[in-house]
């Protein structure tokens, strides 16, 4: 989350006007300038920019340059998950783990890290493996996949997937370590993740 200033190039389909807006309002976001954040933020969110929906439902969430309001938090992220923002994606499954705002529904969380992990999200991967791993959400308990997260998790910066990962190795027998890295090492970003493994069921 603390990238949205790198997020900008993301919006290219956007009008230059839309395009200068949003450039304006996370830059004055990052600088902590709230109430010009919120001004350039807010009629690209209404209109319909999934990056200033999210920077909208950050606002909300941290209370910053409105009061804090986890519904409207979850409101404006929800709009730009279902565009396919997956840090939008992460957010509203993380609402959906902690029951924060919503009534807690493990299997929504799963559904919507789900989806920003398929789109390369390291937090979401991060969090989707801990939840093959200990069995969470009506995941089934498989610690490949859980290592294939961690894999690719890791590869994108997540040093908690790293560490991870190196606890589940321990516990791994040499044809599923294998079974891990041939499935992290075949896998594209914005393909759907394998469900379960063939040697990983606990």
């Amino acid at each position: 989350m603390k990238k949205i200033i790198l997020m900008l190039v993301i919006a290219l389909g956007l009008p230059q006007a839309a395009m200068a807006g949003f450039a304006e309002g996370a830059t004055a976001y990052n600088s902590k300038n709230y109430a010009v954040a919120l001004k350039e933020i807010r009629p690209l969110a209404q209109a319909g920019n999934a990056d200033a929906q999210h920077l909208l439902g950050l606002m909300y969430y941290m209370g910053r340059g409105v009061p804090q309001d986890y519904k409207q938090a979850l409101e404006w992220h929800r709009k730009a998950a279902q565009q396919g923002k997956a840090d939008a994606q992460y957010v509203v499954g993380a609402m959906y783990y902690t029951g924060n705002a919503v009534i807690q529904d493990h299997k929504q969380a799963v559904s919507w890290f789900r989806r920003a992990a398929e789109q390369g999200h390291p937090d979401a991967q991060q969090v989707l493996g801990l939840m093959y791993r200990y069995h969470i959400g009506g995941m089934p308990q498989d610690n490949v996949i859980a290592y294939m997260l961690w894999n690719l998790a890791a590869a994108n910066g997540s040093v908690n997937a790293a560490e991870q990962r190196s606890a589940v190795i321990k516990t791994m027998t040499p044809e599923q370590i294998e079974e891990g890295q041939a499935l992290s090492a075949s896998w594209k970003p914005n393909t759907p993740l394998p469900q379960k493994s063939r040697t990983g069921g606990g």
